[in-house]
């Protein structure tokens, strides 16, 4: 076991040590020098990620230690982009502190991550809270529309904001509603599971089944009418009808789920100038007419491919590209600096590290008895993959852009905590998935077996006297009103 420790924290150390040469090799290029106020709140969160580790080690020595080296990795050169953004509009005299800010953000969900290690030891606690966790996900994900604190950022409304701070309630409440997804499928699994008739194939369900996916698909289209935010709504259906899979291992329910989606594409692309704008942006990208659009062109995407084309196999080296130029640049096109700075060479080692985190994923959700822990195990991966899947294929033009951002990287605090307690949740259920059955031949576990046999044989006889105790009442005290008369052992106590 000492040598499994050894190598988990060695691994961790040197993800780290590959996060400071990172920024270390960014500063040197950019400003020429190390700052303080980084150096010390660096020092901080490398720190907070060492006493997770111990946590982890302390309360789920049996989870999963590939994922926390990933997500340092994977934090930490996204911070090091955004902070190389903000060098250079220092220096043309319209400073921003956006990577200091996102490290103080990581700080904080590193905090809440060794909260959640040391209250939660078993999830399946959550599955107690499943209606709650369903009031809560939709109050957050409706919270944008109140009036005085929604906000609408770039055409969304999925902000919600206090002065200058800003959050964003959709990233917590895919959480609970993958909590409630998870818990009413596992409940409902049987019934959903069962067959209809045979079309093309496939067993189809049965049409008084249809109801939850229409609720999602409706949910879904409401998002995207009320909120703006395609790539949300794609995010809430795409994990219901996969954890419904998984529920149930119909491939039924996966072609049912393809058809409302491009129903609801098509007729969202028809509808909504937005969605429709979008569409046209990646048909055409390269046209002269949607690339001078002033709002919804294809400007944006034009200049990230490009960037993605001048960093070519190896990129230009931290610190030597100009990301800038692609708007927003720190948050939807963080994909496009690394490959401008880091090349393909780059973007290969990112997609390895995220698909890390899929692989633990996956492999805790197969391995796992518990069927809740199967549900929400694989809703939370496919979840992150699906969000992988779209910003990258958005991108690169192999589908619309959406507007989601890379978890762990992009700017933004609300999409890195939620995503910090998306990872530690798995680092949980693969605990209890890697966790050795108890060895039923040794004379510990028959001493803990006789025990919990000796409890519930009392508590047996103990609810049987009790019965036995209350019948005789009951039987006392339904004579007395049907006889009028008092018992004779009661008047032979009263006479002694």
């Amino acid at each position: 076991m000492i040598a499994i420790r050894l190598r988990r924290i060695g691994l961790l150390l040197f993800s780290l040590l590959v996060g400071f040469i990172g920024f270390f090799q960014m500063f040197a290029r950019s400003a020429g020098r190390f700052p303080g106020d980084y150096a010390a709140l660096l020092a901080v969160t490398a720190a907070l990620f060492i006493a997770l580790w111990v946590l982890l080690e302390i309360f789920q020595p049996y989870g999963s230690q590939a994922i926390l080296p990933s997500i340092v990795i994977l934090s930490s050169l996204g911070i090091t982009l955004i902070t190389r953004i903000d060098l250079r509009n220092a220096r043309i005299g319209q400073p921003t502190r956006v990577g200091f800010t996102q490290l103080i953000w990581l700080c904080l969900a590193l905090v809440l991550c060794g909260l959640l290690v040391v209250l939660l030891r078993d999830y399946r606690l959550l599955r107690r809270f499943s209606y709650v966790s369903m009031v809560v996900g939709l109050v957050l994900l409706l919270s944008p529309m109140l009036p005085g604190i929604g906000r609408e950022i770039g055409g969304a409304r999925i902000w919600i904001g206090v002065g200058s701070h800003t959050l964003q309630p959709g990233e917590f409440a895919k959480l609970f509603l993958a909590f409630f997804f998870a818990a009413y499928l596992f409940d409902h699994r049987d019934q959903l599971a069962v067959g209809g008739k045979k079309v093309l194939g496939m067993r189809m369900p049965r049409i008084k089944d249809l109801g939850p996916i229409i609720i999602v698909w409706l949910i879904s289209l409401a998002v995207l009418v009320i909120q703006h935010d395609l790539g949300t709504s794609l995010m809430y259906f795409a994990m219901f009808v996969s954890m419904l899979y998984v529920a149930t291992g119909r491939t039924s329910w996966i072609a049912i789920g393809s058809v409302f989606f491009v129903i609801g594409a098509v007729a969202a692309s028809m509808i909504f100038a937005h969605v429709g704008a979008r569409v046209d942006a990646w048909l055409h990208p390269f046209s002269d007419a949607e690339f001078s659009k002033a709002f919804g062109g294809s400007g944006q995407l034009v200049r990230g491919i490009f960037g993605l084309a001048a960093g070519g196999l190896t990129g230009t080296g931290l610190g030597q590209g100009r990301p800038w130029i692609t708007p927003l640049a720190n948050s939807d096109f963080i994909y496009t600096s690394v490959g401008e700075e880091l090349g393909l060479s780059g973007l290969l080692v990112i997609l390895a590290l995220y698909l890390v985190i899929v692989a633990s994923g996956m492999i805790t959700a197969m391995k796992i008895k518990d069927g809740f822990g199967k549900l929400l195990a694989s809703g939370l991966v496919f979840t992150m993959a699906f969000q992988v899947f779209t910003v990258v294929g958005g991108i690169t033009l192999v589908i619309p852009l959406t507007g989601l951002t890379m978890p762990y990287m992009a700017a933004g605090g609300s999409s890195l905590v939620a995503n910090c307690i998306l990872a530690v949740l798995l680092i949980i259920i693969s605990n209890a998935a890697n966790k050795p059955a108890p060895e039923v031949s040794s004379d510990t576990f028959k001493y803990e077996a006789l025990a919990v046999l000796r409890q519930q044989e009392t508590s047996k006889r103990s609810g049987q006297d009790n019965s036995d105790q209350n019948d005789s009442d009951q039987d006392e005290q339904t004579d007395l009103p049907a006889t009028g008369r008092i018992p004779a052992r009661q008047v032979r106590g009263g006479g002694q």
